[in-house]
């Protein structure tokens, strides 16, 4: 019961890793409320997740747009509200930005270029994550503490031609997530960012609807082999949101964490013998490379 007598916030929590981490969330016993866009899809979501929720647990869903400001300061707000009726003191000691789209597939200088589907993914992905970080934050540095998990992908780290959008927005969360963990270590808020691994989720499933020529002929293969094989097990990017959210890593922060290649489990042991700029969006100098200056 790594989460006991938390309380969590899950965007996007209605399917995929989202509703895996809401489930992971329940199990280690923190109460947890989700959001998201589809309301019977949410519904559907909310009506299975109640039965992990033991007693003295608080499960609350509410429809939401993490794009729409207004939207997101409702929700926290009834979430703060929902927490203190449930006996929870109305806390919010953790907040998962999972909520994230693919937006727009198009290459640079096609005929038609989807911009607003673009846009959209921007709104989304990092706008989104800052909506829900200047609501809940305010109520973290109240409470003195606090933990910000932010999901990253693999547009973050390598290019993605015909993904653009998702590419460069989810590269900005992770700068974001950096950024913002310094401003806010002086008020015990852990931020980090967590790149879950290639899953089977929609997704997946939206790229490869799309057809060939969209994206990159071998990202498109990669893809087909990944869905046939069966893709990485949300459980695994769910359980280091886990060790994120907990108080096991407490001083952990500034980070991109690889769910499936780093060995994050024992992440806090080692935090004194790190490199400032390990598990972080860096640049490349000559002598990582064993190259001569010149």
């Amino acid at each position: 019961m790594k989460l006991q007598n938390k309380n969590a916030i899950i965007t996007g929590g209605s399917r995929g890793l989202g509703k895996e981490i809401a489930r992971s969330f329940l199990l280690e016993g923190a109460s947890v409320a989700i959001c998201a866009r589809n309301g019977d899809e949410l519904e559907a979501a909310y009506e299975e997740l109640r039965g992990y929720a033991r007693e003295g647990q608080a499960l609350f869903r509410e429809k939401a747009d993490v794009s729409d400001e207004n939207d997101v300061k409702k929700f926290v707000g009834r979430c703060v509200g929902f927490f203190g009726k449930a006996d929870r003191f109305g806390k919010i000691d953790i907040l998962v930005n999972n909520a994230g789209i693919h937006g727009s597939k198009n290459r640079i200088g096609d005929d038609v270029f989807d911009l607003d589907n673009w846009k959209n993914a921007i709104s989304v992905n990092l706008l989104g994550t800052l909506h829900m970080c200047l609501a809940v934050v305010p109520h973290m540095k109240e409470n003195g503490r606090g933990k910000i998990i932010n999901l990253s992908g693999g547009g973050a780290t390598s290019p993605m031609p015909g993904m653009s959008a998702y590419a460069s927005s989810k590269a900005a969360v992770v700068r974001f997530t950096e950024t913002i963990a310094i401003e806010l270590s002086p008020h015990n808020i852990d931020v980090n960012a967590v790149a879950p691994g290639a899953m089977n989720t929609r997704l997946l499933d939206d790229v490869l609807d799309s057809g060939r020529g969209i994206v990159a002929e071998e990202y498109y293969q990669r893809l087909l082999e990944q869905k046939e094989r069966g893709g990485t097990p949300p459980g695994i990017a769910a359980g280091l949101c886990v060790y994120l959210a907990s108080d096991e890593s407490c001083g952990v922060s500034g980070k991109l964490i690889s769910a499936v290649w780093d060995d994050w489990k024992n992440l806090h042991t080692r935090m004194d013998g790190l490199q400032p700029d390990a598990y972080t969006l860096r640049r490349i100098v000559p002598a990582d490379k064993q190259e001569e200056r010149g």
